[in-house]
């Protein structure tokens, strides 16, 4: 067994896991690669050390310096755990209508909240975090939506461990929110296979599927314009809320807690499969389900559960 030094550490090299059973080809493999299994719960531990360690090797981060970045959840969670074991202060701004999970996760960590409207979702809170950074030059702005370090995490962690582990892969389906995995790990992946296909789960235009985004909606990620997004990708997969949130438990009938987001990648990957005749695809659990407990994802009425996702942040 491995004595990690750290926590941080510990991130990456997570497990992939065997989700055929629910693909709708039967020469079509269906991998999960569970980064939920990071110490700070989800992909986004990726990123965040690399933002940080970046701004370390810069020397824009020192000791006592104060952090401010907008985020959902993942990234705030992830910033606010590497923050406290390395003397940081932290910011996080957040749409005020996320998840007690999600608010209750930064608090353990020390992290202090600032409200963004919740109706304006994370577009709202990046707004508000550039204006605070403005009017803060001595804080630290990690931008995520901006910085190099996060498709690099997955350009050197994530895309290496898929090729390694699953070096007949041929399709890779992630989520698209700040584009840094779709960007990261796909062109890792094309330049060792260029044959492999990058398709992008996307929610329709005016659907929420929060952690994810729609291009269409006038956002683009600049990290996804920098790294050629739309030459790298060969594809979209439309995934309505109710998709996520049915393929979330058809997870769980395989004993796979994950978060909604998850869901959205399971049925754009079980879409994938069955538009092609064989092949192993690969696709991101993003986090765990804990954070999703209060949506009663997996206990509730279907539609009751779509309708609080309209008014409550969770994924």
């Amino acid at each position: 067994m491995t004595v990690y030094p750290s926590v941080i550490d510990m991130i990456g090299n997570t497990p992939i896991v065997d989700v055929s059973a629910l693909s709708p080809n039967a020469q079509a493999r269906i991998l999960l690669k569970l980064e939920g299994e990071n110490p700070g719960g989800s992909v986004k531990d990726r990123i965040a050390r690399s933002m940080v360690l970046a701004a370390e090797a810069e020397g824009a981060l020192a000791p006592g310096a104060t952090i401010i970045e907008p985020s959902s959840g993942n990234t705030g969670i992830a910033l606010a755990m590497i923050a406290r074991t390395r003397g940081y202060r932290v910011k996080i701004v957040l749409p005020d209508n996320v998840s007690v999970e999600r608010r209750q996760m930064l608090e353990v960590f020390g992290a202090e909240i600032i409200d963004s409207p919740g109706a304006q979702g994370s577009n709202g809170a990046v707004t508000l975090a550039q204006d605070l950074a403005r009017q803060h030059p001595e804080w630290v702005f990690l931008d995520q939506y901006e910085n190099e370090a996060n498709p690099l995490a997955h350009y050197e962690t994530t895309g290496p461990e898929i090729w390694s582990e699953v070096p007949e892969v041929t399709h890779f389906v992630a989520g698209l929110g700040t584009s840094g995995t779709l960007m990261g790990a796909g062109r890792f992946l094309k330049e060792q296979n260029p044959e492999i296909e990058v398709f992008a789960v996307e929610p329709p235009v005016g659907e929420l599927v929060e952690g994810l985004r729609n291009l269409d909606e006038g956002y683009i990620p600049p990290v996804f314009e920098r790294w050629g997004g739309l030459e790298l990708l060969d594809g979209k997969r439309i995934v309505r809320p109710r998709e996520s949130l049915e393929w979330t438990r058809r997870l769980a009938d395989l004993g796979v807690f994950a978060g909604v987001s998850t869901g959205a990648a399971m049925a754009g990957a079980v879409r994938t499969a069955d538009k092609i005749d064989r092949g192993t695809i690969v696709t991101i659990a993003a986090d765990g389900g804990w954070k999703y407990l209060s949506l009663g994802a997996w206990t509730d009425d279907l539609d009751d559960v779509v309708e609080r996702a309209k008014h409550t942040i969770y994924f």
